[in-house]
């Protein structure tokens, strides 16, 4: 896969959706109040921007956009932030486990 700015702000606009998505779900059902409050608007403005995206991606005449492959951007994106999130859990697993058995 070729990088170039399209490409990275189409990732970048991509996971900022699915991670402002994920964090307004577990805001809007485990926080009170204003976190609640705030958990919803998190959750709807990722579904906008998730939308916008789509549509930019998959549906507009716009050359800068329609012209990044966006279906393999996206599982590359996502085999990418699976790998860190899996990476970073391991690293702080043996972090924690280090600092609570000394």
């Amino acid at each position: 896969m070729t990088w170039d700015l399209m490409s990275f702000l189409t990732i970048v606009m991509f996971v900022f959706s699915i991670v402002l998505l994920i964090a307004g779900i577990f805001s809007a059902y485990f926080g009170s109040g204003k976190s609640r409050t705030y958990g919803a608007i998190m959750l709807a403005v990722g579904a906008v921007v998730l939308v916008l995206w789509a549509y930019l991606v998959g549906y507009s005449d716009i050359a800068l956009f329609s012209d990044v492959a966006a279906w393999d951007v996206m599982y590359n994106t996502l085999i990418s932030l699976i790998a860190v999130l899996i990476g970073a859990l391991v690293a702080v697993g043996i972090f924690l486990v280090a600092v609570l058995k000394s």
